[in-house]
C-alpha cells in the first residue's frame, strides 16, 4: 500500500469513528435516555473543554518524546475503550465525564493526523498543498458514511419503501440514533485505526532535549512563545473567533429545520422530516471545496483564502436568516448548507498549513495542538457560552420559541464583523512561490 492510500485510510476512519455518534448525540440523550436538558445539556462542553489544553499538550509530546504514529495509536485506542464504557452509562452525570475522557484522548488526535501527513508526505517530497487536501477529503466522505450509517435507518419504517418486514432485533440495531450501537460502532473502528497507526512509517520527535535547554523547552510549551510574534497571536485570535462559528452552527443547525414543524403549514415538509440528511449536505459541499482549496490557496494566497472563508460564514447565517421549507426560502437552506463547505474548509484546511509554513520543524506539532485549542477549545466553549445566553435572553419568548430569523441574522453581523477586522489587522503578503517551495 503507498503512502497516500495509507494516509487516505488513516483520514477516513479518523473521521468516521466522530461522525458514527456526534450528529446523534442529542437524540440518544434526549429521546432515548430521556434525560433532561439540565442532566444532558452539560455533555455537549466536553469538545471544547478537552480541546483547551489536550491538543496542545499532546503535540508537545509528540515534539518532545514519543514518536507521533505511536502517540495516536494508544490515543485511538483509549478512546476506543471509553466509547464501549459510554454504550454502558446510564446515569447522566457519569455519562459527562466519561465522554470528557473520550474527548482528552480523540481531540488531539484532529492535530496529530495532520502532523503525521504532512511530515510522512513532506519525507517523500510529496506538494503538500496538492496532495494533503485530496487525502483529506476522505476524511469528510468518513464523517458523511458514520453519519448515515446512524441516521439512514435511524427509523424501522425507513425499510418500508423496499416491502420489507423488519423484526424488532433488526429494527433496534439499525436504530443507531436511539440506542448505544452507535458507540460500539464508533469504539470497533476506533479501537482499529489505533492498531492501524502503529503500521504507519515512524514520525520520530524532531529533537532530543538537550542540557542547555531552556526551562519552557523542557517542559515543552515552547510553542506558546508564538502569541509574542503579533502575527501568530492575531492569526491564533481570528482562529477562536472562526471556531465560535463553527460551534453556532453545530448547535443550532438541525434544531433550527426541526422548529420549522412547529408551524402548521410546514410540519410535514421534507425539511422537517429529513433535517439531518438537509444538514448533511454541509459535509458533502466539504468534499467539493477542499478539493478546490490548491487552486485557491496558489491564486490568492492564504489571508485571502481565509478572508474568502469568513465571507462563506455571513453567507452561511444569511442565508439560514431568510431560510424556510418552501418556495425560494428552500434554495437558500440548501445554498447555506452548500457554501458551509466553504465557510468550514477554507479556515481550517489554509490555517493548518499557515501554522505547517510559519513555524519551526521542532514545535509543528505543538503549534498544531494550540491552533487546535483556539479553533475547538476556547473558540467552542465561547461560541457554546455566549450564543446561548444571548438566545435565551433576547431571542426567545416566554413559550421556548426562538426568533431564529433575527438569530441567524446577528450571527452573519457577528461574522461581517470578524471578517473586516481581519481584513484590516491581519497582514499577510501572498507570494505565489512561497506554498510550494515552503512545503516541500
Amino acid at each position: 500500500m503507498n503512502l497516500k492510500l495509507r494516509l487516505t485510510v488513516l483520514s477516513f476512519l479518523q473521521f468516521f469513528v466522530w461522525g458514527a455518534w456526534l450528529t446523534t448525540l442529542g437524540t440518544y440523550g434526549f429521546a432515548y435516555k430521556q434525560w433532561s436538558g439540565a442532566e444532558f445539556g452539560a455533555v455537549f462542553s466536553t469538545l471544547g473543554i478537552a480541546s483547551v489544553f489536550m491538543p496542545a499538550l499532546m503535540g508537545i509530546v509528540a515534539d518532545k518524546w514519543v514518536n507521533a504514529e505511536k502517540l495516536y495509536g494508544i490515543l485511538h485506542l483509549l478512546y476506543g475503550g471509553t466509547l464501549f464504557l459510554l454504550a454502558k452509562t446510564d446515569d447522566p452525570t457519569t455519562f459527562f465525564w466519561i465522554l470528557l475522557v473520550g474527548m482528552c484522548f480523540y481531540m488531539p488526535t484532529l492535530a496529530l493526523s495532520n502532523s503525521i501527513s504532512y511530515k510522512l508526505l513532506k519525507d517523500q517530497n510529496y506538494d503538500v498543498v496538492k496532495v494533503f487536501p485530496p487525502i483529506r477529503v476522505w476524511g469528510t466522505i468518513g464523517f458523511i458514511v458514520a453519519m448515515w450509517i446512524t441516521n439512514i435507518f435511524s427509523d424501522s419504517r425507513s425499510f418500508s419503501g423496499f416491502g420489507i418486514e423488519v423484526g424488532t432485533g433488526l429494527a433496534d440495531f439499525f436504530n443507531n440514533s436511539l440506542n448505544a450501537n452507535q458507540f460500539y460502532i464508533a469504539g470497533i473502528v476506533a479501537v482499529f485505526l489505533g492498531v492501524y497507526a502503529f503500521f504507519l512509517p515512524r514520525v520520530p520527535p524532531p529533537r532530543l532535549i538537550s542540557k542547555d535547554a531552556t526551562f519552557a523547552q523542557k517542559l515543552g510549551i515552547d510553542a506558546f512563545k508564538l502569541f509574542a510574534d503579533k502575527k501568530m497571536a492575531l492569526f491564533f485570535i481570528f482562529s477562536m473567533f472562526l471556531g465560535a462559528a463553527l460551534q453556532l452552527t453545530n448547535m443550532y443547525g438541525d434544531t433550527y429545520l426541526k422548529d420549522f414543524g412547529n408551524v402548521a403549514a410546514y410540519a410535514e415538509s421534507a425539511v422537517v422530516k429529513y433535517s439531518t440528511m438537509i444538514i448533511s449536505i454541509s459535509q458533502i459541499s466539504e468534499t467539493l471545496f477542499i478539493l478546490a482549496i490548491p487552486f485557491f490557496l496558489k491564486r490568492f494566497g492564504i489571508k485571502n483564502v481565509m478572508l474568502i472563508s469568513m465571507g462563506a460564514w455571513v453567507l452561511r447565517f444569511g442565508f439560514f436568516a431568510y431560510g424556510a421549507p418552501a418556495g425560494f426560502g428552500i434554495v437558500l437552506i440548501i445554498l447555506s448548507n452548500i457554501i458551509y463547505g466553504m465557510a468550514f474548509d477554507f479556515f481550517n484546511i489554509s490555517g493548518s498549513l499557515f501554522v505547517e509554513t510559519s513555524t519551526s520543524s521542532k514545535i509543528r506539532s505543538s503549534a498544531q495542538g494550540v491552533f487546535m485549542m483556539m479553533t475547538n477549545g476556547f473558540g467552542a466553549i465561547l461560541g457554546s457560552s455566549v450564543s446561548g445566553v444571548v438566545i435565551s435572553e433576547f431571542f426567545t419568548d416566554g413559550a421556548g420559541n426562538k426568533d431564529w430569523h433575527h438569530i441567524w441574522l446577528y450571527f452573519a453581523i457577528y461574522a461581517l464583523i470578524v471578517a473586516v477586522l481581519f481584513a484590516v489587522l491581519f497582514k499577510h503578503k501572498h507570494n505565489p512561490h512561497e506554498i510550494p517551495e515552503t512545503v516541500h
